[in-house]
């Protein structure tokens, strides 16, 4: 893909935005998003970018699964504000890293499965 045709998509979605507010663009580290042409492109709309803090190609399918998690899940009616959208997200975050089970983790929470690696982590640093 080319920097102009993102570039091009991008523009195509900005004119069709219904608000003007600050908004934040994620992507991976393709040459065409890192290329100044389009970074000016989201300057200009008043987009902050965002990339995978790395070359892993799994990063953006784990960010794209959790946006997923998120709209699909928790975020099911439009919010009167940002500020009502901000407190939603707070507590869908809650929800899912402290109370909703995941299969893939034999079904107990991120947190509980974060919690029993905490003490192995601890004596492999001493």
């Amino acid at each position: 893909m080319k920097a102009s045709d993102v570039v091009k998509a991008l523009k195509m979605s900005v004119n069709r935005r219904l608000n003007t507010l600050p908004a934040i663009h994620h992507s991976d580290r393709g040459l065409q998003y890192c290329s100044s042409e389009y970074q000016a492109a989201l300057h200009q709309a008043n987009m902050k970018p965002s990339m995978t803090d790395g070359y892993d190609c799994y990063q953006n399918a784990l960010a794209e699964r959790i946006n997923d998690i998120l709209k699909g899940e928790f975020l099911l009616y439009r919010c009167k504000s940002m500020k009502e959208l901000k407190k939603l997200v707070e507590e869908s975050i809650i929800i899912y890293n402290k109370m909703r089970s995941h299969l893939s983790l034999g079904m107990q929470t991120p947190e509980q499965v974060h919690q029993k690696s905490q003490p192995i982590a601890r004596l492999a640093s001493t």
